[in-house]
């Protein structure tokens, strides 16, 4: 802040004094140079408390930005934390999972039924359809476990659907299909009886007369 310089006094006159024109014109010379020394020291204060004024805006502006970016930072933080944590578990789960399938897929594959003994026949596919009980099982389970921990349809898991290993055929006709089905195999036996029926009671007939 500029200092402001003491001004010299004024010179009182006084009509008794007898003061000249030449110090009359020396004095308003040295007023005019002290008004501009004022002008200029109080642009010079405007200037400074301008200047001040922006410092001031700009520290509400760091102090606002900084508790903002702080607060938006730390609660990301959180976040990407907690996803790298189920991703991390997620990770684990494929992993293991991988590694079953792999094991079921070795088991599978190293069946062989022409290396089986003939007199063993029974035990081994026995043994080889308990293997793939297995698989079918656990195919299942890790399915559905991928598939519950995916909370997003279009990063759903796409491994296909497992059927049961017995499955009995459902019907797929209608009751009116299977009637008509019916008697298309039967219309022709009735037809062969009433031909013989009539054939019986003709010569039935015949013979009592």
């Amino acid at each position: 802040m500029p200092e402001l310089y003491p001004t010299e006094p004024m010179l009182e006159l006084n009509e008794d004094d007898g003061v000249s024109t030449e110090q009359i014109d020396s004095q308003v010379q040295k007023a005019q140079e002290q008004l501009l020394q004022l002008k200029r020291q109080q642009e010079q204060i405007e200037k400074q408390k301008r200047e001040l004024e922006e410092l001031g805006r700009r520290q509400e502006e760091l102090d606002r930005g900084r508790a903002e970016m702080t607060d938006k930072l730390t609660r990301s933080l959180v976040v990407l934390e907690r996803e790298a944590y189920d991703a991390q578990k997620k990770m684990e789960q494929l992993r293991a999972t991988r590694e079953s399938f792999v094991q079921h897929l070795d088991l599978l594959e190293s069946i062989d039924p022409k290396t089986w003994n003939p007199s063993d026949l029974n035990k081994e596919l026995s043994r080889a359809l308990s293997t793939v009980d297995d698989a079918r099982t656990e195919y299942s389970q890790q399915r559905s476990r991928l598939q519950a921990n995916s909370t997003d349809e279009h990063r759903e898991m796409p491994l296909p659907e497992t059927t049961s290993g017995y499955e009995v055929a459902s019907p797929t006709h209608s009751f009116g299909q299977w009637l008509q089905m019916g008697l298309a195999f039967t219309l022709p036996l009735i037809i062969f009886g009433v031909i013989a029926l009539v054939i019986f009671l003709t010569m039935t007939r015949g013979g009592i007369r």
